[in-house]
């Protein structure tokens, strides 16, 4: 019923819509009234009455019952052209035919107003649901951090004449693993927050694509662990123009999420290219790939893929759409059909004049 949210227009539009449709159709019926009788007249503008009723607010369809009700007793009601009724049985014709516009209106309207709040309830729901999960995540993924380094310093305060260089030093990676995992996460919360508030704008220099992918690649070896990201920097890649800071987080985020959701041992794979047009970057891995049903959904906000292992707040691969989008860009995903799962993403941007001569 929302479909052509005319309930939105202006209270003079309504009124003016609604209004026009009675009068066009009276207007029509009036040369054809020969052939369906005056009678059947009445229904044709019940059911208009109806569509009103279905389409705005109901002053202006309670306005188009009344004008309908006169325009069939004055054009159709013998004797026409008049507001004189000329028999009893059109006389209570006339007044049952306002009685039931008046309540198919109203009812019709009450209607609607009840299945918008069954709508409502349900939006409600899901928001509450939805506030749920997010907190449940961030209870999960703020606390984890924040408690491993709690938990580490007061080891090294309450043993440090115990503790060997060599444990200390692990402890200390622990900790900067946890702080990093806590920084990322209240990033991505960050970034979310700034892209639905439309805050996000892409602010373009000139920039060495290799070394994006190198400085994520690096912000990611801490968690890497047994992983293997291969990375072979293309060297006739000329500069780009577009903004390094998106590019460096959808790069970390997508290189992350490769991490979390591989097997141990699998090897993630980075290419960078260009077009005429665009610089193109692909992010592939050798593990078990995506769902066929939910490769559709994984950039979805606070999404996360069933069975997946615990943690995540599932903001991380729709921050890379967000961000691909707001520099004009695209990301794709697809399954390989040897294994595993390939990001492909895809930004216009300018290059480097003195380079592309260089090439030439």
């Amino acid at each position: 019923m929302d479909l052509l949210r005319t309930r939105k227009y202006s209270k003079k539009s309504q009124y003016l819509i609604s209004l026009l449709l009675i009068v066009c159709t009276a207007a029509f019926c009036f040369f054809t009234v020969g052939y369906i009788g005056y009678r059947a007249v009445a229904l044709i503008l019940l059911v208009l009455v109806s569509i009103n009723a279905i389409l705005f607010d109901i002053l202006p369809v309670l306005l188009s019952a009344l004008l309908s009700a006169l325009l069939w007793n004055f054009f159709f009601i013998p004797p026409t052209l008049t507001l004189h009724i000329g028999t009893p049985e059109d006389g209570l014709m006339f007044l049952m035919y306002f009685v039931i516009a008046s309540i198919n209106a109203v009812l019709t309207f009450k209607i609607r107003e009840v299945e918008r709040k069954e709508r409502e309830e349900e939006d409600k729901e899901k928001s509450i649901q939805l506030y749920n999960t997010l907190l449940n995540s961030l209870s999960h993924e703020l606390r984890t951090p924040i408690s491993t380094i709690i938990g580490e310093i007061d080891t090294i305060k309450d043993n440090p004449s115990k503790l060997s260089e060599e444990n200390k030093n692990d402890l200390y990676s622990e900790i900067e693993i946890a702080g990093n995992r806590l920084n990322r996460q209240v990033e991505n919360l960050l970034s979310m927050s700034r892209l639905e508030a439309g805050f996000i704008q892409a602010k373009k220099d000139w920039c060495d694509l290799n070394e994006l992918v190198f400085t994520a690649i690096q912000e990611n070896e801490p968690e890497a662990g047994l992983h293997s990201i291969e990375f072979s920097p293309n060297e006739e890649l000329p500069l780009v123009k577009l903004d390094p800071g998106l590019m460096e987080h959808i790069l970390h985020n997508l290189i992350h999420n490769a991490i979390q959701h591989t097997p141990v041992d699998s090897t993630i794979k980075i290419e960078v290219s260009h077009n005429e047009t665009n610089c193109l970057i692909q992010i592939s891995d050798n593990g078990k790939g995506f769902p066929e049903p939910e490769i559709d959904l994984v950039f979805d906000k606070f999404y996360r893929l069933n069975n997946s292992a615990a943690g995540g707040t599932g903001l991380g691969l729709s921050i890379v759409k967000g961000f691909a989008e707001a520099m004009g860009g695209k990301v794709f995903l697809e399954n390989l059909a040897h294994g595993g799962a390939k990001f492909s993403i895809e930004i216009p941007c300018e290059y480097s004049i003195n380079a592309m001569m260089e090439d030439e």
